[in-house]
């Protein structure tokens, strides 16, 4: 079985690059994610082919570019726990750009198959949903980026806020199989960020990438059957693959989590079956 975890390198490659999954190093068919890191003047390019992207600035600024449309200067904020993200939605068949602006900036790109996409257009924070979910020891904040709200072929992206000590994606829930309407097949990244908690979630300084930082979470994922049973360590940078099954997450005390869901399949809905045992607590 593919490894459910892939590590971010300590420091970027040449072009950038700190994580890849592909839909081959993963092993299954839909979704692609890539983070940068680029420093001020350096820039990556990215046919689109026969996929569409979704360039999330996690941090800092960038010109991005794509098939003569130009978005100068895009992002705002010092890290994933400082508001809310801009970001460029570009379809298939072109050329991306993005290059930053700022000291440093950190893009992720979000990809999955398409024919045709829909328009190339900036996402602003004005623009992405904002709600809150569970309560008490299950509460967090989701910021809806690419969801259903907004058009794409393929692509569901989220961000979800956590506070320290909490628990996530909770009740545990699944989109492993095609039964619409009772559930969509959804193949699944959760990208991890960690840092220091302070009361409430706000501008407070991300933990330091070079050696994976000292915050953690742990993830689930796991079948009915148990044929896939796994917990993951979870470290700042780091990616959780969810193929199937129930993926709820844990974020460490004393360290909010941030992640980014990326998610597509061979339909774009987000419909989900939850764990019977647990479902109660919805």
């Amino acid at each position: 079985m593919t490894s459910l975890l892939v590590r971010s390198a300590a420091a970027p490659a040449d072009d950038g690059l700190l994580l890849e999954v592909t839909p081959e190093s993963a092993g299954w068919r839909y979704v692609g994610f890539e983070v940068l890191r680029l420093a001020r003047g350096r820039h990556a390019e990215r046919r689109t082919e026969g996929r569409e992207v979704c360039a999330v600035l996690l941090s800092g600024r960038a010109d991005v570019t794509f098939a003569g449309r130009e978005w100068p200067d895009v992002g705002r904020r010092d890290s994933v726990f400082d508001g809310l993200p801009h970001s460029v939605y570009a379809p298939p068949g072109d050329l991306l750009t993005v290059a930053a602006t700022s000291e440093v900036a950190e893009v992720a790109l979000c990809w999955a198959p398409a024919r045709q996409g829909v328009d190339p257009v900036l996402i602003s924070p004005e623009d992405v949903l904002v709600s809150t979910r569970g309560s008490g020891g299950t509460e967090r904040e989701i910021h809806d980026v690419l969801m259903e709200s907004r058009p794409a072929e393929s692509l569901l992206i989220t961000e979800v806020l956590t506070p320290a000590g909490n628990w996530s994606s909770f009740p545990p829930h699944k989109h492993d199989t095609d039964d619409l309407p009772r559930e969509a097949y959804l193949e699944e990244t959760y990208y991890h960020r960690t840092k220091r908690a302070g009361p409430p979630i706000g501008p407070h300084p991300a933990l330091p990438r070079e050696g994976g930082g000292s915050g953690f979470a742990v993830q689930l994922v796991y079948t009915d059957d148990r044929s896939l049973d796994a917990a993951v360590g979870v470290r700042d940078g780091d990616v959780v693959l969810v193929p199937r099954g129930y993926h709820p997450v844990a974020a460490g005390p004393g360290y909010d989590l941030y992640y980014l869901n990326v998610m597509a399949g061979p339909v774009r809905r987000w419909q989900v079956t939850f764990d019977p045992k647990h479902a109660w607590q919805q």
